[in-house]
């Protein structure tokens, strides 16, 4: 397996595939950068490569990320992009799959990301099928992982698909990580990240529902509130967030109510407080969009108590 190494990148991108892979014991791996010296992760630590860029590829190009904005470094780019074709598969974690985007080999493939980059994604290559919930999505030899730690779990698949489930299943048990981690991105995601979309209707819309989520929000008021008709409001929300009108008034009440639920209050206060009607009706929507009941929930990301 070759690792491209470089400046900004994350250091668990790197650490935690390679953990995997030395757990399983089957692997060689090679780290190497664009100028064949030592980089400097986003932590400030610093890395020796074995290698500058290689001239023949590998069984695996793994491409980590970086902190902070996607990099699109040229020089990454065209180190992506003249070792794939030599290689028999590339995996991505977290930003990294920005480089494998702007380097061509993620279009017509489903392909996710750090969720919050997953829309960026999305309006910046609108080949890539962009999946904001997955862990991690294969797409032929094709792999792209979330966040940071989420490169562990792309590094079993890939153990899993090489030796089988049973010595992936012992690299997790001695790891001390989930075979298969319960749940998706959407339980981490702060989904009321509004759309960065300039001053005008829509803005108002978004920014009256973001203030207020519990309000009575109906298309009908909301297209009243931005002085358009509801058809046009739909098609302004279907290109700037990619959700009905509906859809996002149902992602801001849950958002509101994951921070009641934090904050100490029940279910039912966090369901009256964030505008849903009943506790039930509270439920289904938390485990639409964020895949966990709101018990659940509070349990798992309320205090490490």
């Amino acid at each position: 397996m070759g690792i491209v190494a470089y400046d900004g990148m994350t250091l668990l991108d790197m650490a935690g595939p390679v953990e995997v892979l030395s757990e399983a014991g089957h692997y060689d791996v090679t780290l190497f950068s664009p100028s064949g010296g030592p980089v400097r992760t986003s932590s400030g630590v610093r890395v020796a490569v074995d290698s500058p860029v290689p001239q023949r590829g590998f069984d695996t190009l793994l491409v980590p990320g970086g902190d902070g904005p996607p990099v699109r470094d040229p020089a990454l780019v065209r180190v992506v992009r003249d070792l794939a074709p030599t290689c028999g598969r590339i995996a991505s974690i977290c930003t990294g799959s920005f480089l494998l985007a702007e380097a061509g080999l993620l279009d017509g493939r489903a392909a996710t990301t750090h969720w919050k980059y997953a829309e960026l994604l999305r309006r910046g290559y609108p080949a890539v099928t962009v999946e904001p919930d997955a862990i991690f999505v294969r797409a032929g030899t094709v792999f792209t992982s979330a966040g940071v730690s989420a490169g562990i779990d792309l590094a079993l698949a890939l153990v899993e698909d090489d030796h089988g489930a049973a010595v992936a299943r012992e690299v997790a048990r001695s790891l001390v990580v989930f075979m298969r981690r319960p749940g998706g991105q959407s339980q981490f995601s702060a989904r009321l990240e509004l759309p960065t979309v300039p001053a005008g209707p829509l803005r108002l819309v978004l920014d009256a529902v973001a203030g207020d989520p519990a309000g009575p929000h109906t298309v009908a008021s909301l297209a009243r509130l931005a002085r358009v008709s509801p058809r046009h409001l739909a098609r302004l929300f279907r290109q700037e967030t990619g959700l009905t009108p509906s859809q996002f008034v149902e992602v801001s009440r849950v958002e509101a109510a994951a921070r009641l639920l934090l904050a100490g209050a029940s279910v039912t206060g966090a369901a009256r407080g964030s505008g849903f009607g009943s506790d039930e009706t509270l439920r289904r929507a938390f485990v639409r969009r964020v895949g966990l009941t709101p018990g659940a929930y509070r349990a798992r990301f309320a205090t490490t108590r």
